[in-house]
């Protein structure tokens, strides 16, 4: 059994962030996050409190813009059209999921796909959906790729079942797997026999949000299981999707809830926003 830890991917990519960080920054040319937050959601903060220890390690310089949940539609986009506008500004995150009454996809769509690190737009969705690798990708389903790759976990051929088909993960990641020659199964709420479509499977991915849904039935003793969930389980203790103590010693191989596809998702997150100062030169 191994666990897939992402420490030695993380290094690997801090090293080579701060690289290009430090030579745009002595030619003049600092990259610059804008985070979008609408609301207190905790989980957005967070990932916030991440994103700007990221930035602070590797130079790369941060504009919070921080609104009231009560913001309108239209009063969204004209703050990401200052952003659009705003050539100090080399990419932006805006946290979803949204409050109910603001039209995300029209939100979404506002953004300027140059500026789009996180890859939300069309234009950027349709790269990662064509196969194209010249765009930016969606940061956690790119963690997901860099790490099965980083242990040499060859897609070619491989079974997959993704429990969730959103479109930050499940959707994106279904493609990016079958650009690489996997077969996948997008499952979801309304999915029959849902344990025996994952446990037929060779790679398993969760990110349902339910804590310590993915147990033994859901897997065999070759599953690879890569755990994107985070939620609070029965104690109000954080935990993955995956019954990480009942699987570690069940499964092929399995993510960590911490040191595993989260630690890398910000990493990747930043390493697009170095991206995106380089290309704009």
């Amino acid at each position: 059994m191994t666990i897939l830890y992402s420490d030695d991917l993380a290094e690997k990519l801090d090293e080579s962030i701060k690289g290009r960080v430090e030579k745009l920054s002595k030619e003049g040319n600092t990259p610059c996050l804008a985070i979008v937050r609408v609301g207190e959601n905790p989980n957005d903060i967070s990932y916030e409190k991440g994103l700007l220890k990221k930035s602070d390690i590797y130079g790369i310089e941060v504009k919070q813009v921080l609104l009231d949940a009560e913001i309108t539609t239209e009063e969204l986009i004209a703050e990401i059209e200052k952003l659009n506008s705003d050539d100090h500004v080399t990419g932006v995150i805006l946290f979803r999921p949204l409050p109910k009454h603001i039209d995300d996809k029209e939100v979404e769509e506002s953004l300027d796909y140059r500026k789009d690190v996180d890859a939300m737009t069309s234009k950027s969705l349709a790269k990662v959906f064509q196969g194209e690798t010249d765009g930016f990708q969606p940061a956690t389903p790119y963690a997901c790729m860099k790490l099965l790759e980083a242990y040499d976990i060859d897609l070619k051929g491989k079974n997959v079942a993704i429990i969730g088909r959103s479109m930050v993960l499940g959707k994106p990641l279904a493609m990016m797997m079958l650009n690489e020659n996997a077969t996948v199964t997008i499952c979801h709420s309304r999915t029959k026999d849902l344990p025996e479509v994952t446990k037929a499977a060779d790679i398993v991915v969760s990110a349902t949000g339910r804590a310590k849904s993915v147990t033994r039935d859901y897997v065999n003793p070759d599953s690879i299981v890569v755990d994107v969930g985070v939620s609070a389980d029965a104690d109000g203790k954080l935990s993955g999707d995956a019954d990480f103590e009942d699987l570690k010693d069940y499964v092929a191989g399995i993510t960590p809830r911490t040191h595993g596809i989260g630690k890398i998702t910000s990493t990747l997150l930043m390493d697009q926003v170095v991206q995106a100062k380089e290309k704009s030169l």
